[in-house]
């Protein structure tokens, strides 16, 4: 249904040859070449074929503005829109949400892949504190804006980064590799106002999965620019401890009848639970 959902993809996850190829890929560090490559000025003729293959409105005019594929694929949003409703749980980026419910064994599935917090974090006794609540997945497509805010005001503890392999975050990916757990990716610790401590992770993807965050252990407000994602599709997880949020109902109805649903940056996409805001 789809674009991102093309041959290339398939061919690399869906076949022996392309798995093979994939890894020969990661083996060789051929990401660093390519990385070289679309940060270079000889990169710009991509952005064409880019804007016209995934339809992002972008004139000839405004293509000329960037030095290199790298510049225009971590391009700025103008005047983005949030929700500033306190009890109002917002979007960190484009994309498309799934929600699923963290067991009481600190597990959360998504396409038959199984995903411990622990292996996601590498911390068991931050993990626990998330058993039994929520985890929200949004995936990022071609087509959307790579840069991503913060869902609410309060405070940003240190960015933990950990190196690993770079997949493909599209489904069929997830259903040949625990995605999650393999890639290159960075969490945090947000002590928000309303919506308790909640850890945000982004995940870097398909060979080049490069992550850029701005701050940490500091103040920080609600819409926000946090970082951005550099040269490939991306996704962010939030976790929810039990208890903190309720999907809007609009949202829980999508969910009866597909997987994902089209959030954009901002949005209000669920609520504060009770009485929970943190003093």
């Amino acid at each position: 249904m789809r674009r991102e959902n093309d041959l290339p993809v398939w061919f690399l996850y869906g076949t022996v040859s392309g798995r093979s190829l994939l890894k020969l890929i990661q083996t060789l560090h051929a990401d660093r070449l390519i990385v070289r490559y679309l940060c270079s000025r000889w990169s710009r003729p991509y952005i064409k074929w880019y804007v016209r293959r995934h339809g992002i409105p972008l004139t000839p005019e405004d293509r000329r503005k960037y030095r290199s594929f790298r510049d225009f694929f971590a391009r700025k949003r103008e005047h983005p829109g949030v929700d500033v409703t306190p009890e109002h749980l917002t979007s960190p980026c484009d994309g498309w949400l799934s929600t699923y419910p963290i067991t009481e064994s600190s597990v959360f599935k998504i396409k038959g892949s199984y995903y411990r917090i622990e292996d996601l974090l590498k911390n068991r006794h931050l993990a626990k504190n998330y058993e039994g609540g929520t985890c929200l997945v949004f995936r990022l497509c071609a087509s959307d804006y790579h840069r991503y805010c913060y869902i609410d005001d309060g405070y940003q503890g240190l960015n933990h980064y950990i190196e690993g392999q770079l997949h493909s975050v599209q489904p069929i990916a997830c259903e040949t590799y625990p995605v999650f757990t393999l890639n290159r990716r960075c969490w945090c610790l947000l002590a928000t106002e309303n919506f308790g401590p909640v850890v945000q992770t982004e995940i870097g993807a398909l060979i080049v999965g490069g992550i850029s965050n701005f701050e940490e252990r500091t103040r920080v407000c609600r819409g926000l620019e946090k970082g951005h994602f550099e040269l490939a599709g991306s996704t962010i997880v939030l976790l929810f401890e039990p208890g903190r949020i309720a999907l809007r109902p609009e949202l829980e109805e999508q969910f009866e009848t597909q997987r994902e649903a089209r959030v954009e940056q901002g949005m209000w996409i669920a609520n504060r639970c009770g009485k929970n805001k943190t003093p």
